[in-house]
């Protein structure tokens, strides 16, 4: 199918830009003689992950139930599940365990450790456990040389729970927008994982895996001694974000949203979009980094920027496009954008707004696409 044939708003993939993007982060973890671990959540979508695989990426990466179950039934049962687990989920983990899925899960606090290892001698189940641990303040975790690490450490290995790793994520990279900032948090990062997989090792407690990453981080790190693996998990579509944070061009960003301009108000200099926050998102990520993109960077069909002009605001399924030049005509929005043309959005968030859509479609060099599903859910 042609572009112009698909219904809008549709979710694109440029498969050429998304293949450079697999190659250059599995370039860059070979070079650093560690495992990559893709983090799924981006996509949700069988096609990119075996495009992943096949490039050399080991396991992956899921943030729901749902993406472990899906992704075990096509086919990939490494699976680590890395949001802390909620006690009431255990019976679906052991579901996928017992059916051959090697799936491992997380904690970051005690009381999650000792339902594990409850419900594992309930039920006569083992399970594989990482630790999670907080290297930067972003979001969860245990930071290194808390005591409450060991604690959680002996609950599960004291119960015949195999402690399989330590792992973080350097969330707070978003915020950073240049190469020194980033290599001294990937550093951080790195230091701080390998830290608590010394203190547990110490303590008698095997800690193999030894997990960091986020996609800036990941693709800033210079060399990642002590650790086994790296998750990443945007870097395979991009957005606005990541080339704010100065990881990606413009012309890296793989997702799009396709839309049609379906009516002007001239006097205010809009063209009026049939693609809102709906399909966009209402992630505005770029609001706090130096070049705000509104909803989104508009470009033709064919991919080239239209620079000077963003998707300034959105309702539920209406997008607004205007320009950032405050000395434009207003009355050329209606020649500049007729009524009918077919446009495609960079999104400010690839993973929030690939999640408006049940499939994508992926676009070839020769300008044909085809639908890849994609996983929704918990």
């Amino acid at each position: 199918m042609k572009l112009e044939q698909i219904e809008t708003p549709a979710a694109l993939i440029d498969i050429a830009r998304m293949q450079k993007n697999i190659a250059r982060m599995q370039a860059h973890m070979n070079t650093l003689g560690v495992a990559f671990r893709p983090h799924v959540k981006t996509t949700k979508c069988i096609d990119v992950v075996r495009a992943q695989i096949a490039a050399g990426a080991r396991g992956i990466t899921v943030s729901t139930l749902k993406e472990a179950e899906a992704f075990f039934a096509a086919g990939v049962d490494d699976i680590l599940y890395a949001v802390s687990i909620a006690p009431s989920k255990l019976p679906r983990a052991l579901a996928l365990r017992r059916q051959g899925c090697d799936l491992k899960l997380v904690v970051d606090n005690p009381i999650a450790a000792s339902a594990i290892a409850a419900f594992g001698e309930q039920h006569g189940a083992t399970f594989e456990v990482w630790i999670e641990v907080d290297t930067d303040g972003h979001r969860s975790g245990i930071t290194p040389e808390q005591d409450t690490l060991l604690e959680v450490g002996r609950i599960l290995h004291e119960n015949g729970v195999k402690v399989g790793g330590v792992m973080t994520h350097a969330g707070s990279s978003y915020e950073l927008n240049t190469q020194e900032a980033l290599v001294a948090l990937a550093e951080q990062e790195r230091a701080g994982c390998v830290r608590a997989a010394q203190r547990l090792r110490e303590a008698g407690i095997a800690c193999p895996a030894v997990s960091v990453g986020s996609t800036p981080t990941a693709l800033a790190a210079a060399q990642l001694d002590g650790v086994t693996e790296v998750r990443a998990g945007v870097y395979v579509l991009f957005d606005l974000v990541m080339h704010n944070v100065g990881v990606c061009a413009l012309d890296d960003i793989a997702l799009s949203v396709l839309a049609t301009v379906i009516g002007h108000q001239a006097d205010k200099g809009w063209a009026i979009l049939d693609a809102g926050w709906m399909a966009m998102s209402r992630d505005r990520g770029t609001s706090k980094q130096a070049h705000d993109f509104g909803y989104g960077q508009p470009c033709l069909l064919n991919g080239t920027l239209l620079p000077g002009y963003v998707v300034s605001g959105a309702n539920q399924e209406h997008g607004i496009l205007s320009s950032t030049d405050a000395d434009t005509q207003v009355t050329d929005i209606e020649q500049r954008f007729p009524i009918g043309m077919k446009l495609r959005i960079l999104p400010n968030h690839a993973c929030a707004t690939g999640a408006q859509f049940p499939e994508y479609h992926a676009v070839m060099p020769d300008g044909n696409s085809v639908e890849w599903r994609r996983f929704q859910g918990w």
